[in-house]
């Protein structure tokens, strides 16, 4: 079996750039996972994929791992978000990952969306090919790493220290916690294409905007932005 051109630069790159002896490559086809889910406290450390492909078993308990853990619902994982993963894990050298959101239902993303910025209508999450994981270290290598992979987003989450990964279309973005109308003036444009009146962007450098303000231009960024982004 061949290994995936870009996992072995991928992990080639992160070898190299690493300090101290150099790691073994896994064998072609094998893969593991050591994961933390942050939620539920439950755990997986096991191989998940071997030389004739995915391990019913193993995708099976992972996917009980990641479920919604609001409504306990969950979806078979998609293969390629793990592999995603483990090949960033393997390039910085993480022997752990701990998993803040996987599998979302439809009704657990509206209520997110309602409440936390940055969460799209149609999210990754909905169809299992997303996770937001964090590391022990070398979070910000991993982000990087994991965007030259060119394997699907990366969202990168300075502030609240988590990385996004998926196996959607490529595209990266970045939300570091600096405030909502920092980020609203590098999008003003985008904003006006959606169909936002000039007038209620421009309040913003006059007065604070509303709640319902807020919440409404939330909902419209998430769409305009990068629609299943997150």
């Amino acid at each position: 079996m061949v290994m995936d051109r870009r996992l072995f630069l991928a992990m080639a790159g992160g070898l190299l750039a690493s300090p101290g002896p150099a790691r073994a490559l896994p064998t072609p086809g094998l893969r593991r996972l050591k994961l933390f889910n942050a939620n539920t406290r439950e755990s997986f450390d096991g191989v998940y994929r071997d030389d004739k492909g995915p391990i019913a078993a193993a995708m099976e308990e992972l996917s009980h791992l990641l479920r919604d853990h609001h409504s306990g619902e969950h979806i078979a994982i998609d293969v390629g978000v793990l592999d995603f993963l483990a090949a960033v894990m393997d390039a910085v050298g993480a022997s752990r990952a701990t998993v803040l959101s996987a599998y979302r239902t439809v009704a657990t993303n509206r209520m997110l969306a309602r409440t936390t910025f940055g969460v799209a209508d149609n999210s990754q999450h909905l169809y299992g090919r997303a996770l937001d994981i964090r590391l022990e270290s070398r979070l910000e290598d991993a982000m990087e790493t994991a965007r030259k992979m060119h394997r699907g987003g990366v969202g990168w989450y300075p502030r609240s220290s988590f990385v996004h990964l998926d196996t959607g279309p490529v595209r990266n973005w970045t939300l570091d916690g600096r405030g909502f109308d920092g980020l609203l003036g590098q999008i003003e444009q985008l904003l006006v294409r959606a169909g936002m009146p000039r007038q209620v962007i421009a309040a913003r450098a006059h007065r604070p905007l509303t709640v319902q303000q807020r919440l409404a231009l939330h909902r419209i960024i998430a769409k305009a932005m990068a629609p299943g982004r997150h």
